[in-house]
């Protein structure tokens, strides 16, 4: 069965195209590098969230690349009971299920090489990228994504993050002005709300924005949109993670 399943992989590869789906033809608009932390929301990508910035990206011509820090995962979760299982998985492997194969090592990401970077949300952001899962606002961060943000920040191209990832730039960006939404939870619509004052603790600045907004920080050029750090239709996700694209493409320049 093995053997069979190979040769079909063999044969059905090369037939999917994998570069040319995260690549759009003729003259691309940016060279965007999309940071992934695993396949799953709560242990590694938000799948809906990497879906919809490869869309977005797509419809702007953009050429996207891959990454995924080569690590295991803190944990595994069983998303159909929300539980802890005993199996270990690693970050890149998972990682290259949203890629469909074409992903490469975080450690091979360098700012030169592209115009803009983009971190979906989930919480593999939070407990693979990083530790804010487990030591909140005393969390350290994964030592190549503090050096991607702080390269991409340091040659001021533009970065893109959603849902619970702007966790990431207040932590190694001194004083980055992020949203993860509103700042109460206003009856269960936004259940993280206490995400914005850690925002604060960590040395960056939160300000309050709907799922359908961005918020724009034009001297640290960060983008950041909440995505689903709130309770809306899934529609209104993908609106917000098209308008946080729009925004870090115009940004580039290109």
């Amino acid at each position: 069965m093995a053997a069979l399943g190979n040769r079909v992989a063999r044969l059905v590869l090369p037939l999917l195209g994998t570069r040319a789906l995260h690549t759009s033809q003729g003259n691309p608009a940016a060279k965007v590098a999309v940071v992934l932390s695993g396949c799953g929301v709560y242990d590694g990508t938000e799948i809906h969230e990497a879906s919809a910035i490869l869309v977005h990206l797509s419809r702007a011509g953009a050429v996207v690349t891959m990454f995924a820090p080569d690590i295991p995962q803190l944990h595994v979760i069983d998303h159909s009971k929300g539980e802890a299982s005993q199996e270990s998985r690693n970050v890149l492997a998972e990682s290259a299920r949203i890629a469909r194969g074409e992903i490469s090592a975080l450690s091979q990401l360098i700012a030169q090489d592209h115009d803009a970077v983009i971190f979906p949300g989930g919480f593999g952001a939070a407990k693979n990228l990083s530790s804010f899962a487990v030591d909140g606002e005393s969390c350290h961060v994964l030592a190549d994504v503090q050096r991607v943000l702080q390269e991409f920040s340091k040659v001021k191209k533009p970065i893109g993050l959603c849902c619970i990832a702007p966790v990431l730039a207040a932590k190694v960006i001194p004083g980055v002005e992020v949203t993860v939404g509103q700042e109460e939870e206003q009856g269960g619509k936004w259940p993280h709300a206490g995400t914005a004052k850690a925002i604060n603790a960590l040395g960056g600045k939160h300000c309050a924005k709907e799922v359908h907004e961005v918020h724009v920080d034009k001297t640290h050029r960060v983008v950041t949109t909440p995505a689903f750090m709130g309770h809306v239709p899934l529609h209104t996700i993908f609106d917000g993670i098209g308008a946080m694209v729009s925004a870090v493409i115009k940004l580039t320049g290109k």
